[in-house]
């Protein structure tokens, strides 16, 4: 069985779809694995967040300077998540 992503990992692979080059909504979508409903919601929730920005003359979505210090405090809390992860692991074995 797989394992589902939580609300934060989805809003870092939109992010990191998003990246510095900017990307498109069905660019989006499909590079984060989201339904369009579930990228609609997630879209809102990081622009009121100021995380990402709409390009309205180009309609592609930019991340903020914000959305790049969440993307790098979120990558060292995943890395020492899986750290802590794998430490248990080890102790159950």
């Amino acid at each position: 069985m797989g394992s589902y992503r939580n609300r934060l990992d989805i809003i870092a692979d939109v992010l990191h779809v998003v990246g510095k080059e900017g990307a498109k909504k069905t660019q989006i979508m499909y590079q984060a694995n989201l339904s369009y409903k579930v990228l609609t919601k997630y879209l809102t929730e990081v622009i009121e967040a100021g995380l990402v920005r709409l390009q309205r003359n180009e309609r592609i979505y930019v991340i903020t300077s914000k959305g790049i210090e969440f993307l790098e405090k979120y990558k060292k809390f995943s890395r020492r998540n899986k750290h802590i992860e794998d430490s248990l692991d080890d102790l159950h074995s």
